[in-house]
């Protein structure tokens, strides 16, 4: 008795699956494996290769415009690594793909890499705000370096969310080779990310091991940004730390320039150190004003004081001794009209108005 039409239909599909996979517990490659095989002929539009035991396959048509460059230096005889795509291909022949092959090869080596933890050289060639494209060593593949991931030395100087001129300043690395370690590999999405800081990282932590927050260490001030400034350890000159804008003065700074300058030597403070990075402190090393504000302020006195700043809040006001006042914006009607009033710089005298040591706070007048 003949099996039922569905019978047939389950029985095909099997025979199908089976021999697009491959007998259960042969040695049958399947499609995506990659084997070594040798060129047995060079056509002009196919090639033709050797595969032992599994046969003959050829690469044509796409496959043999994707290799152009591997097929021009191959010759009768050589031995190369190739992928299978298509076991049933044109002629009885399985279908090969050279470049593929390459492809897989390369991933391959730089997975080893990233497992090795071994430091490879990477050529940049573009750069953006995000951070730089580069080549990585010989293997000719591509890798970004994001700028979280670059040394302490690279990293760019100047306003974190100014994406303009962070870009400009990676525009300088563009020719350049830098060392650099892999941290994810990602082939299916042809994503490779290396780091720049990762090859120091090891290092630098092991030296950061003996600080820890409180400790007041010597510093060399090696950069100045709009958001703070940079410190190298005299100890330790591997060692880099930032000092933001807000931890030099117990008083506003509208530009780190103005309290220190580049190899200027300091004393500073450890506030924090966090996944590598050390984060340092200028003001707490010095008496905080505000401790002792009711001593020297009160309400109704008269003050002198050097214009600070103008902001469309109201102005800024240099009292000395790491003190500032605040006008608020209502007592000139405009921010044209405190302008006219006020010149940054100009020494005047004011009233204060009040004095709140909680809020950190003093806010004065205009003397009439």
């Amino acid at each position: 008795m003949m099996p039922k039409a569905e019978g047939n239909g389950k029985t095909n599909a099997m025979l199908a699956q089976i021999l697009k996979n491959g007998v259960p517990g042969s040695e049958w490659p399947k499609e995506g494996v990659v084997l070594e095989v040798e060129l047995i002929k060079k056509a002009p539009r196919q090639l033709f290769f050797d595969m032992g035991k599994f046969g003959t396959g050829i690469v044509y048509g796409l496959e043999l415009l994707n290799a152009r460059e591997i097929a021009r230096n191959l010759n009768v005889g050589d031995r190369l690594s190739a992928k299978i795509t298509n076991l049933h291909g044109e002629g009885g022949y399985t279908e090969l793909s050279l470049a593929e092959a390459d492809k897989q090869r390369v991933w391959q080596q730089v997975k080893e890499l990233q497992e090795s933890g071994e430091v490879v050289k990477a050529r940049v060639f573009a750069a953006n705000a995000g951070g730089l494209s580069a080549t990585l060593g010989d293997l000719d593949v591509k890798a970004f370096l994001p700028v979280s991931q670059l040394s302490n030395d690279h990293y760019p100087r100047v306003e974190e969310n100014d994406r303009l001129k962070i870009a400009e300043e990676l525009k300088k690395f563009i020719g350049e080779e830098l060392n650099v370690k892999i941290i994810d590999v990602n082939p299916r999405a042809n994503k490779l990310i290396i780091s720049e800081r990762e090859v120091l990282s090891a290092n630098v932590k092991e030296l950061l091991a003996k600080y820890q927050p409180g400790q007041v260490i010597d510093g060399l001030v090696t950069g100045i940004a709009d958001f703070g400034v940079f410190i190298r350890f005299v100890d330790d000159p591997q060692i880099e730390g930032m000092i933001h804008i807000s931890e030099l003065e117990h008083r506003i700074v509208d530009s780190p320039k103005e309290i220190v300058k580049v190899n200027e030597a300091v004393k500073v403070k450890v506030i924090d150190i966090k996944d590598g990075k050390v984060f340092l402190s200028l003001k707490a090393l010095k008496a905080d004003p505000w401790e002792t504000i009711g001593n020297r302020y009160t309400a109704g006195q008269d003050v002198e004081g050097v214009v600070y700043k103008l902001n469309p809040f109201g102005a800024v006001i240099n009292l000395g001794g790491g003190l500032q006042g605040m006008i608020h914006i209502s007592e000139f009607g405009g921010t044209e009209e405190m302008k006219k009033e006020l010149v940054i710089g100009q020494p005047r005298t004011f009233v204060v108005d009040s004095v709140k040591p909680e809020e950190k706070r003093i806010v004065l007048k205009l003397k009439k």
